[in-house]
Parts: C-alpha cells; structure tokens; sequence
C-alpha cells in the first residue's frame, strides 16, 4: 500500500479538495470553499494546510463565526444541497458562535462541515486558554455544544481518525435524507501530527444526487388516498427545489387539477402567474391558500417539514375527512400526524404517482375555484403594495417598490421579524430560487450573512437583502466581507426602531408594549442609529430615503452600482397586511391581572379547539 505523509490538516484539506459533484452535467469541487477565522486552536494546523491548498479550496475570511456559518448555509440551500461550505474556527468563543449557525442548518436540513478547533488530545498544558472544564467528565469541551445541533459529530483525537470520520461526515452532507448539519471537532495538537495516510484515501470521488424511488406498497396507498380525493391540495416545500422537481410539480398538478401551495422554504417552486398557484400557507399564507387548506380533504406534502407555520398550528386543516401524504426523502418528516408516507426524492416520486394514477382529475369545480380564489386575493394583496404618498409606509409598501423596480431573476433574502410573513404573502417571485427565506430558525442576523452567501452562489443574479433595524444591529459585519469579496448586495433596512414584529404580537396576546420598541425599553435617552453612516464606514454606498417614491429612485440607482448598497427607510412598527394569514399557537397566560391578557386568554382558549390532536 502506498503512503504519504501529511499532517491530520494537510489531510483534511486535501481529502475535501478531491470530492466531486456534477451540476448540470459539469464536473464541479463538492467543496466550494472554506470560512474561516484563525486562533490559536486552527491557525498552526488547519491554517497552514489551507494555506497551501488556496487554488484548490478557497479560503474565505469572515468577520463573525457564527455569520459566516449562516453565509454557507445560505450557499448551500442557493445551490439545492448540490454544493458545500465548510467553517473553521478556534476554540472557545469562535466555536460556540457557530452553534447557532448548526442549529439553523439542522433545523433547515441544509449541509455545512464544521471544523471547530478543540483542546489538546495530550491534554498536557491543560487547561489552555478557552477551554471550558467539566468538573466531572475530563472528556467534555465547549465542542459538545454541537453534538445536538449536529447529524453527525465526531472529534478527532488521532490523526488517523480522519479517515473514518472524513468518509462518514461526506456520506452524511451528500445524503438527501440525512443531510445537515457536521461537526468535526479537532484537538489542536491533532491537527499538526503527521501520519502515513494511503495515498488511495486521496483518490477523486464523485458524489451524485442520489434520487430514491417510492416503495411500491407505498405507491399503491397513496395513490388510491389520491383516486379518492374530491378536494385535493398539494405543498410544494423545499424539498422540491432541492430535488430540482419545480417542473414535474408543476406537471403533475396541471394534469391533475390539484391546486397548489408553497412554505417559506418552497416558495418560488411554484410559477407565481399560474392559475393552480394558490400561494402562501399557513399563518403567513395567502386568503386564497388557506381557505382551499381548510376545505381540502386530502393534502399532498411534497419536500415540507410541515411546521406549525404550515399548518397553522395544525388548526388549519379542518375537513375531518383530512389526510395527508407525505412524499419526503426522511421518513421523519413522511410520517408526522399520521401521514400516509410516500418515502422517495420528490422528482422521483411525483413521476411515480403521477404514473400510478392513470387518468385521474379532480372534480371540475374544485380545480375552476382555484383560479377564481387566487384572483380575489391578487386584488387584495395588490392594495397593500401599491404605491404611496404615505410619510411613513409599511413593509408592505416597501415590498411593493422593489418588486416594481426588480427584475424577474432577482433574489430576495430575508429570515426573521415581520418581513417573512409580509414577502410570503406578498412576494412575486420571479424564478426559481428567487425566493430565499430563513423562517425554519427564524435567526436573527442570518439576512446579510445569508446574502453573501446566495451571491456566492450565484453571482450573476441581483441579491435583494430585506430586514429590519433590529437583525441590522443583531449582525452586520459581512457588509465589510461582501465588499471585500467584490460581491455587491443590495441591503434594503426598515427601520421601525426596535423588534416590531414581536412588540405586535406582545400586544395581540393582550400584554403591553414592553422591552420591544425602543421607545418601550428601559432608556435614559432613545439612540439616533445613523445606519447609512456605519455602512458607509463598512465599506459600502449607502442613502436614506424618506419616501416609497424615493426608494424607487434609489433601487433603481443601486441596480446599475459595482459595490454593496445599503438603502435605509423608516417605516410604520404597528402597520402589517391584514388579509390572509391564520391563527398561531402563541400560549397567553392563564391567570393575569391585566383584562386584555384575560380577553385574550378566552380567545387563545377558543382557538384551541380547532387545534388536531393525534388523528
């Protein structure tokens, strides 16, 4: 067996370097590249190795852990799963910083390779600076953090381990029904020991989009639920942009007649003009979508999660002759609330169904209603985007601008507070992946980072980041990175001054504004954030509009510019689209002494009927 010498981290690297997907029909690295941020627990080790492997991997400088965590997330899910970042960091701080990136991917079922530095395998200079001591387990470090946040995780203690542990972190990124999230944990002192790796372990390998077909039992019930259904309904969710099955969807639901929906995660799945379009679901959905939800009696879940944004906390669905198909490449998610599992990737199954099916359609006047639905609610929504003259405009509003001055290839990014709910709604995307939504986490800060990474992704299309002040200031360090990079965002801030999206539900729950606004917190004096300075200072062009008409200038202006743009609006907190939408299990508290809260209570109470449990 021939050997080559390498340090455990000049092995890593060249390990990752040699793994191969095909996109398209072109032979393309499986690793894009590497963030990274050195310390003392990485930069002697994995540092020097990625130093010297640039040409090959990447190495991308990034100013937050956990920012630069969420930008390849943010890759992974612009690319369909088909592509991989990996982050490195030091230990202590800069490993458990991108926690909450592992969550966010783990939640979102979207693959990244984390390779946190750890504390000494050899343990002689314990402790060392940023470890954390268990004073009962000698085993534990600050790393640990990961292991539930992760699918798979290891540590790596010897050199050799990397052999085993590199196959199986690979096999778990590259598997459509375990995919997510990895962590490698890598003592410092490991990193720079060398081993006789085999050369055979360096060998190029091709990982292609492994595409499960149904079972045929499972086939056969579904397919019979569907010959039997009189109001059928189908929710495209991200799975159908993973599996790149947009078009067999669509197919599938035009010969059929089945309307269609779209989570956060699978909006854009479906074309937004077609008459079968229904929209958003769930208690950010579309009038249109819902109502159909409400009526329908069995419900076709494609790639979906069905989280209780979908479901609205499964009150929703209430036709109690409901039942659901699950077509999903994780049986977890195939069989939540008793579903009828179809375990398959979504193009592959959706060609078998449609096969088994024959000629089935759905009745007539079930199909026509759609169309009619789904035009009420265009007239409707169109109200709440229209252009103004308002001195301060809503979200909606601001939405409206930016698609009237956007372009059909655009892709809008956003994640948490009010925005989400209003871009589901409201948003035209325009193509697939146009819409890029972060509300499995709902992670505050992922916005920026995220742009930077759907334009890593891809760089000939115009990334539109929209957020509020507050995930702003929660995270805006990789403005500096996208200017760097040379790779320009378009960064549109609402400011509404403080968290409004909660400030509104704190009220609708019948508490007081409290801790949320600004002007609600414990202050001496409010703060005057001057956002177009401090993005200024980072590197980028930015402007302050004080109109809707304004804005419409300015995005046009950004359009045409080479560098990152920041546009800053002030809009209303208390204004929100009240069409659509559906009910959320918000828990009140059950004894106050506040009579709103008690009013509310009385309503939460109500709701709660509705709610499906265990059938």
């Amino acid at each position: 067996m021939k050997t080559i010498r390498l340090t455990a981290a000049q092995a890593t690297v060249r390990f990752l370097s040699q793994q191969m997907t095909e996109i398209d029909g072109e032979k393309v690295r499986l690793f894009a590249g590497i963030f990274a941020i050195f310390g003392h627990g990485n930069v002697a080790g994995l540092g020097e190795a990625l130093q010297q492997a640039q040409d090959v991997l990447p190495t991308y400088r990034s100013h937050n852990e956990q920012a630069m965590g969420l930008s390849a997330i943010a890759y992974a899910k612009a690319m369909r799963r088909r592509r991989i970042m990996a982050c490195t960091s030091s230990i202590g701080p800069g490993a458990t910083n991108m926690v909450t990136a592992a969550a966010t991917a783990h939640v979102n079922r979207l693959p990244v390779l984390f390779l946190p530095g750890d504390v000494f395998a050899n343990r002689r200079p314990d402790p060392v600076l940023q470890q954390v001591e268990d004073f009962g387990d000698g085993a534990i470090s600050a790393n640990d953090c990961f292991r539930p946040v992760s699918r798979y995780f290891d540590r790596i203690t010897r050199p050799e381990q990397i052999v085993p542990a590199l196959t199986r972190a690979v096999s778990v990124l590259t598997d459509p029904a375990e995919c997510g999230p990895v962590t490698l944990a890598f003592c410092q002192d490991v990193q720079t020991e060398a081993y006789d790796y085999p050369e055979s372990f360096f060998e190029e390998r091709m990982h292609r989009q492994r595409r499960q077909g149904p079972d045929p039992h499972e086939l056969r019930e579904a397919a019979a639920l569907l010959r039997g259904a009189k109001k059928p309904l189908a929710i495209a969710g991200g799975g159908v942009l993973y599996s790149g099955a947009e078009k067999e969807l669509l197919a599938f639901c035009e010969k059929r007649g089945v309307p269609m929906t779209e989570t956060h995660a699978g909006k854009s799945a479906v074309p937004v003009d077609h008459p079968l379009s229904l929209g958003a679901i769930g208690v950010t959905g579309t009038s249109a979508a819902n109502k159909y939800a409400e009526e329908a009696d069995v419900i076709l879940a494609v790639g979906a999660r069905l989280a209780d944004f979908v479901t609205g906390s499964w009150a929703l669905f209430k036709n109690p002759e409901r039942r659901f198909i699950g077509l999903n490449v994780q049986v977890f998610d195939a069989c939540k609330h008793r579903a009828t599992p179809l375990v398959a990737d979504a193009r592959a199954g959706i060609g078998a169904l449609g096969a088994a099916l024959d000629d089935w359609k759905a009745p007539e006047a079930w199909s026509a209603g759609a169309a009619k639905a789904k035009e009420e609610w265009t007239k409707v929504s169109a109200r709440y985007v229209a252009p103004t003259n308002a001195e301060i405009p809503s979200d909606a509003q601001v939405l409206g601008a930016l698609m009237r001055g956007g372009k059909s290839s655009d892709i809008v990014v956003c994640a948490a507070g009010g925005l989400p709910g209003e871009l589901h709604k409201l948003w035209r995307a325009g193509a697939p992946l146009g819409y890029h939504s972060e509300y499995g986490y709902s992670c505050m800060g992922y916005e920026i980072a995220g742009g930077l990474g759907v334009k890593l992704a891809h760089p000939d299309r115009e990334v539109v980041v929209v957020l509020g002040d507050g995930s702003y200031l929660m995270m805006n360090s990789e403005i500096a990175s996208s200017v760097m990079l040379g790779l320009k965002l378009i960064i549109v801030v609402n400011d509404n001054r403080g968290f409004a999206c909660i400030n509104r539900l704190q009220r609708a729950t019948g508490g007081e504004s409290f801790n949320n606004l600004l002007r609600d917190a414990r202050h001496e004096t409010l703060p005057e954030i001057d956002f177009v300075a401090h993005a200024r200072s980072l590197g980028a062009e930015a402007v302050k509009v004080k109109s809707i008409g304004e804005l419409e200038a300015a995005f046009a202006k950004a359009r045409d510019a080479s560098v990152t743009q920041v546009l800053v609006i002030e809009t209303d907190p208390m204004v929100v689209t009240d069409a659509g939408g559906f009910w959320w299990d918000v828990a009140v508290p059950e004894v106050s002494q506040r009579e709103t809260v008690v009013a509310a209570r009385k309503k939460y109470e109500t709701a709660l009927a509705d709610q499906r449990v265990g059938d």
